[in-house]
């Protein structure tokens, strides 16, 4: 795919995905979208790839919804993606609830982080969250933004906001649709670790590295799958998962390589059982 929305690498087996707009704020649309989830699929699909990371160009996140895009939807009356209809579904399909905008990077097999490096509003905000770790530099405007264009919360917000932060939180935010800054957001529990803007790239990549190091690709997938499916499902089937995983994780040579490590006090070789 010719990218002109986004930029794309792979070192250190972290895949980079980089949204490319910086003259508009990286402000999201239907092209923008289509590359996303093209780039998040082969990010997936790749053996060598051990990470994802999310980030934007310049000193912006993702500002939200392109204005000129907005401003079409309310000369038409009607809502335009600006997306083709065989977009790219990222990541496993056997899990409905997963197969919608935004809620597939449940289904990817990989941690995606998002290192979000200025402001992020409306669905720049539903992307940072819809990663599974987030990193932020201090002092950037956050919003939900949808309140004052008389809009829904977006893309399953309002399931998931209360769900990272607790209820009471969410609501406020989401009702409000006020600004808050990542201080706030790391304070909350939103952001996981504040960074300074000269480092966050950086450190955001050595993070990724300790991970691909100490933890091995099959428990990182797995913790991150039974987690979200454990928000859609009872106790009871998740001690069950999580019982019927550990007889079947036992018998790999995954764990073999990993209690070796353990006894003769040495980092794990994860490369020895790469397709």
């Amino acid at each position: 795919m010719d990218l002109k929305a986004t930029s794309f690498d792979v070192s250190d087996r972290i895949a980079t995905i980089q949204l490319n707009r910086p003259h508009r704020g990286n402000a999201w649309t239907g092209r923008m979208h289509t590359e996303y989830r093209y780039l998040l699929e082969q990010a997936d699909r790749d053996p060598s790839v051990r990470i994802i990371l999310v980030t934007g160009s310049g000193d912006r996140f993702c500002v939200g919804g392109d204005s000129q895009a907005l401003d079409g939807h309310s000369k038409s009356g009607s809502y335009d993606p600006g997306t083709a209809p065989d977009l790219v579904m990222p990541g496993e399909t056997d899990f409905a609830p997963f197969r919608e905008d935004f809620s597939y990077h449940f289904a990817l097999k990989k941690p995606v982080i998002a290192a979000i490096n200025g402001a992020a509003a409306g669905v720049g905000l539903v992307l940072a969250c819809y990663a599974d770790i987030r990193f932020a530099v201090p002092g950037a405007k956050l919003t939900t933004a949808h309140g004052p264009l008389n809009l829904p919360a977006e893309y399953g917000l309002s399931w998931l906001l209360p769900r990272l932060i607790g209820g009471s939180r969410a609501m406020e935010l989401l009702i409000s649709s006020r600004k808050f800054l990542t201080d706030e957001a790391h304070a909350i529990g939103l952001v996981h670790r504040l960074v300074s803007s000269e480092d966050l790239m950086a450190e955001t990549r050595a993070y990724a590295r300790d991970l691909i190091v100490r933890v091995s690709p099959e428990s990182a997938y797995q913790s991150k799958r039974q987690t979200y499916l454990d928000f859609h499902r009872d106790i009871g089937a998740a001690v069950r998962e999580a019982n019927d995983l550990l007889n079947q994780m036992v018998k790999k040579p995954e764990y073999k390589e990993a209690i070796a490590a353990f006894l003769e006090k040495r980092p794990a070789d994860w490369t020895k059982n790469d397709e």
